[in-house]
C-alpha cells in the first residue's frame, strides 16, 4: 500500500506527457499536411525528382504522423479483460509500418532516379531552391515539435527519425538546387534523391530492426541474461533459477518472469526474497515487471530457459 501514490504519480506524469505529445503531433500533422500539397506542386513545375521524393515522403509523414497520432491516444487507455497488458504495442505496431513503408518508398525512389540519371531531364532550379528552403523549414519544425516529445517511445523514436531524414533530404535538395542553377548538372537532382533514399534506408532499418525483435518477444538487446542470473544467485536464499523469460511490451517497458529455487521456508522469508529480486531486476536491468515463482529446493527444474515445443512433444508422445 506504501508505493500506491508513487504509482498513482507515476501514472498521471506518464499520462500528462501523453497529452502533450499528442497536440505536439495533431499541430505536426497540420502543418505537415498543408506543406505536401505546396511541395508536390513546386516539383511538378520544377520537373526536380528531389523535390516530389520528399513531397512523397511528406506525405508518408502525414500518414505516419496521423498513425503515432493515434498510437498515442489508444496507449492511454486502461487494461481490460481482453487486452490484459494494456494498447502498449499500439506504438510498435505503428513503429514497424513506418519503418516498413519508408524502405519500400526508397526503393521507387531509386528505380526513378536511375531512370533519371540515364538520361537526365531539365531542372528548373529557381522553383527548386525556394521550395526545398519552404520544406527545410517545415520539416525542421515538425521534427523539433516530436522530439520534444517522449523520446523513449520507439513509436516516436521512429517518427524523429522519419522527420530529420526529411530535414536531410529537403538540405540535399536546396544543396543541388544551387549547383544545378550555376553549373547546369541536372544529374545531380537524381544523384541527390539517391542519397536521400539511401538515408532513409539506414535510419528505417534500426527501428525496423528493433521493432521485430520486440514482437519476436526477444531478450533486450542491453540484457545480458548469464549476468543477470548470476546477481540473482546472489541474493540470500536463492538456490537457482529455471524457465527465464525476458521481453519487452514496448522499447521502455520490460517484463520478465522466472522460477526461483529456495529452501523449503514460510511464506513470509519468500516474500523477502522476491522484494530483493525485484529491487534488483527493476534497479539494473530497468525490468518493470517481474512475476516470481517461488519453488522449493526438491523441484525438478525444465533448465534455465522453459523449452514450449519439446514440452509440447513430450506431451504428445506420451
Amino acid at each position: 500500500m506504501a508505493n500506491t501514490p508513487q504509482r498513482a504519480g507515476s501514472h498521471r506524469h506518464f499520462g500528462q506527457v501523453m497529452r502533450v505529445t499528442s497536440s505536439r503531433l495533431a499541430l505536426s500533422l497540420f502543418i505537415t499536411a498543408g506543406f505536401v500539397v505546396v511541395e508536390a506542386l513546386g516539383g511538378f513545375f520544377a520537373n526536380s525528382l528531389a523535390l516530389l521524393t520528399d513531397a512523397a515522403h511528406n506525405l508518408t509523414d502525414v500518414m505516419a504522423l496521423g498513425l503515432s497520432w493515434y498510437a498515442i491516444r489508444l496507449t492511454e487507455q486502461p487494461s481490460n479483460s481482453h487486452n490484459t497488458y494494456g494498447y502498449h504495442r499500439a506504438g510498435i505496431l505503428v513503429a514497424l509500418l513506418n519503418s516498413t513503408t519508408l524502405v519500400l518508398i526508397s526503393l521507387g525512389v531509386f528505380y526513378e532516379a536511375y531512370r533519371r540519371l540515364i538520361s537526365p531531364p531539365e531542372v528548373k532550379s529557381e522553383i527548386l531552391v525556394p521550395v526545398a528552403l519552404l520544406a527545410l523549414a517545415v520539416n525542421g519544425i515538425t521534427a523539433w515539435l516530436v522530439r520534444r516529445g517522449d523520446q523513449s517511445d520507439l513509436n516516436l523514436r521512429a517518427l524523429f527519425l522519419h522527420l530529420m531524414g526529411d530535414v536531410a533530404s529537403t538540405s540535399g535538395a536546396v544543396i543541388a538546387g544551387i549547383v544545378i542553377y550555376f553549373t547546369r548538372a541536372n544529374w545531380l537532382d537524381p544523384f541527390v534523391s539517391v542519397l536521400i533514399g539511401g538515408l532513409i534506408v539506414y535510419t528505417a532499418w534500426g527501428i525496423l530492426r528493433e521493432t521485430v525483435e520486440i514482437l519476436l518477444e526477444s531478450t533486450p538487446r542491453d540484457v545480458d541474461v548469464e549476468a543477470m542470473v548470476g546477481e540473482i544467485m546472489g541474493v540470500q536464499g536463492v538456490l537457482g533459477v529455471h524457465d527465464l523469460h525476458v521481453w519487452s511490451l514496448t522499447h521502455r517497458l520490460r517484463t520478465m518472469s522466472a522460477h526461483i529455487l529456495t529452501q523449503d521456508i514460510p511464506i513470509s522469508a519468500g516474500t523477502r526474497i522476491q522484494d530483493e529480486v525485484t529491487r534488483l531486476l527493476r534497479g539494473r536491468y530497468n525490468i518493470s515487471h517481474a512475476t516470481l515463482q517461488l519453488e522449493c529446493a526438491g523441484c525438478d527444474p525444465d533448465g534455465l530457459y522453459c523449452d514450449i515445443d519439446g514440452v509440447v512433444r513430450t506431451r504428445q508422445t506420451s
